[in-house]
């Protein structure tokens, strides 16, 4: 078993529950906005079902957060706050990496440059009182209701699709610099 701990957490559960996040953030948010433009819309930069930014974000929430479990006047402000920063921080590294950001809020009123708005930071507040209300429950339920080798099968497969995906949308997305200068970032 993996048994590597961070933040009391063994290495295998910390895995699996960003995978399941990916997942299931990729999964909303693709649903969401098919929804909104009346069509299909993948939301993740990759072709599968990832979108690393809400594993990163739940368990970054998750962590930063559960000395406040229970109190959830003060989970809705800080996560809220710190999902925002969140966004924002990714969408500057996209901006550099990239020269784009993956969203844009700049029909949205009160938003900042088009990357942070506050209907997305009050939405964040309220995800974040979902996933200490009930969502890491069952997400834990979930990747415990299997059994070890079955998830150590399915993490390194996950990973391996995810790792060949986003290289090759790395290389899509910067293709034409790799052409013209030779390199990549």
């Amino acid at each position: 078993m993996l048994s590597r701990q961070f933040l009391g957490v063994d290495a295998y559960h910390l895995i699996q529950w960003f995978l399941v996040y990916s997942i299931l953030g990729w999964m909303v948010e693709s649903a969401y906005m098919s929804f909104c433009n009346r069509r299909w819309t993948n939301r993740g930069f990759v072709k599968g079902p990832f979108c690393p930014i809400y594993g990163f974000g739940a368990l970054g929430v998750y962590f930063l957060l559960r000395p406040f479990d229970g109190h959830y006047i003060a989970l809705y402000i800080l996560g809220a706050l710190i999902a925002t920063f969140f966004e924002f921080l990714v969408a500057k590294v996209m901006q550099h990496l990239f020269g784009a950001v993956w969203w844009d809020y700049e029909d949205k009123p009160f938003n900042y440059q088009g990357i942070v708005c506050l209907e997305s930071t009050l939405a964040w507040g309220l995800y974040t009182i979902l996933l200490f209300g009930f969502l890491h429950r069952m997400v834990d339920r979930l990747v415990n209701a299997y059994p070890y080798r079955v998830g150590i099968f399915l993490g390194n497969l996950a990973f391996l699709v995810f790792t060949i995906d986003l290289g090759r949308s790395l290389y899509a997305a910067k293709k034409d610099k790799f052409y013209k200068d030779q390199y990549f970032f």
